[in-house]
């Protein structure tokens, strides 16, 4: 496709975009945003977020990503109550995952993906079923590392989103590409910003599974 194809797809995808769903994608972006700077409010931008997405995907009978939403907005709500401030004395800080909890979400990662991505191909008409699968799950266990303000989600983010893109790509779904694309750079800003809060308050890398 040539430049003025791939802009002119890009308009007419943006131009049919419905209120809810620009709201959906906005307040998507304001979530990422916050998360970046530690805001608390960051959990309500992306409840308000999935919840409307959660509704659109039912609408258009997409049942697997109804459920994804619905998980991100049970997530947001543990991530408001675990994100508490000073005020009540258990502030959470910026640490890093313990390696085995790594392993153990990568293991499980890859295993409910094959699993999924199997029952995909054999009983849907999915085009992409193990990647599909894949960035879904890497989705459901980044959201919990981020719940837990562990630096890792950045990296985990940055393989989805990656992901995703390209599956937007290959499937010439260009509109819906642009937010994972910002999404990459806000990653990299998210990424470096808690790094440096981590060295400025000291943190200690965590070990051991329970991390």
């Amino acid at each position: 496709m040539t430049l003025a194809g791939l802009l002119a797809a890009v308009g007419a995808a943006v131009g049919a975009t419905t209120p809810l769903e620009a709201v959906a994608a906005i307040l998507g972006i304001a979530y990422v945003v916050l998360m970046i700077g530690q805001h608390r409010a960051c959990w309500i931008a992306g409840g308000i977020s999935t919840a409307v997405y959660l509704l659109l995907f039912a609408r258009a009978g997409l049942y697997m990503q109804s459920g994804l939403q619905a998980y991100y907005v049970l997530v947001a709500v543990y991530g408001w109550w675990a994100w508490r401030g000073k005020e009540q004395g258990s502030e959470l800080a910026v640490s890093r995952a313990a390696w085995r909890l790594q392993l153990a979400g990568l293991a499980a990662v890859l295993l409910v993906g094959a699993l999924n991505g199997a029952w995909l191909a054999r009983s849907t008409h999915s085009s992409e079923p193990y990647l599909d699968s894949l960035s879904t799950w890497a989705s459901v266990f980044a959201t919990w590392l981020a719940a837990r303000k562990k630096i890792d989600n950045w990296v985990w983010w940055f393989l989805v989103d990656a992901l995703i893109a390209y599956l937007c790509w290959l499937h010439e779904l260009y509109a819906a590409m642009i937010p994972y694309i910002l999404y990459l750079a806000l990653v990299i800003i998210g990424w470096r910003s808690w790094n440096a809060d981590m060295k400025r308050t000291g943190t200690e890398p965590a070990s051991g599974i329970a991390a």
